[in-house]
């Protein structure tokens, strides 16, 4: 749609780096105002959350450049300029972030883990939703060809350059189909969390509804540099994979933190 919002001078403003930047605030709000019904420290939730962004911005860029290795791509194109602009693997970027989010709740950072869990996740699903929106201005994670009365149509060049987006072919909005899978997440977990049975219950149910998410809007993804064909099956996506891999933690997690509950 409009990879560059504007230009000052020389120095182009991209729609996607501005939405991730108000993903990242807007989600980081909602954690800490979570965070508050359990008396977490709002400042260190803030703390936490720079951590796990950087970790999911090279996360993200790492499992894209995986994937594209796998695919076969040129290195010099994998790592080319447009290639390391792009936004990345948002799972690739979730799977570092719950690493770090482990590791430094683990080190003691003066919050309970399950509890953090709990606060974070509403907030991480709003920031997907939010960058989804930068991902369909931009036009990269586009779908498949449709003839819908929705579909999309990019004419952009930078869009083409950028994530190798078609041009003139109408599309599904499948970057908007995340978007609203993200934005009802969100809504699960917020309707959820009042009813919570035990501590780390919404953190495992982000895993669940995140995961089942995925594996459904991969039905129209047509990008190539998510890859396919894991496994030996066509249909295996690494969203497919990494979608299938999320309900398995989410279900692991709801069966070990339910066994104990009462303890933190």
């Amino acid at each position: 749609m409009h990879p560059v919002l504007f230009e000052i001078g020389s120095f182009p403003l991209g729609t996607y780096g501005l939405l991730l930047a108000i993903a990242f605030f807007a989600g980081t709000a909602l954690a800490k105002r979570q965070g508050r019904l359990d008396g977490l420290a709002p400042a260190a939730i803030t703390d936490l959350a720079i951590a796990m962004l950087i970790a999911a911005i090279v996360g993200s860029k790492l499992l894209m450049v995986v994937v594209d290795l796998i695919n076969g791509a040129p290195l010099r194109e994998v790592f080319s300029l447009g290639t390391l602009r792009a936004g990345g693997a948002i799972h690739g970027g979730i799977i570092a972030a719950t690493a770090v989010f482990f590791w430094k709740l683990r080190k003691g950072q003066g919050l309970p883990l399950r509890i953090t869990g709990d606060a974070l996740v509403p907030g991480v699903a709003l920031g997907q939703a939010i960058g989804r929106l930068g991902c369909f201005s931009a036009g990269c994670c586009y779908g498949t060809e449709s003839h819908a009365s929705w579909a999309t149509t990019f004419t952009d060049p930078l869009a083409h350059a950028f994530s190798g987006t078609p041009l003139g072919i109408p599309l599904h909005p499948v970057q908007l189909y995340n978007t609203a899978a993200n934005l009802a997440v969100m809504a699960i977990l917020l309707l959820a969390r009042p009813k919570r049975a035990f501590q780390g219950q919404i953190f495992a149910l982000y895993f669940l509804v995140e995961g089942l998410g995925r594996v459904i809007t991969e039905t129209w993804r047509g990008d190539i540099d998510r890859g396919t064909g894991w496994l030996g099956w066509a249909w295996l996506s690494t969203g497919r994979l990494t979608g299938v891999a999320f309900m398995m933690l989410g279900l692991g997690l709801w069966i070990f933190w339910n066994r104990r509950k009462g303890t933190t």
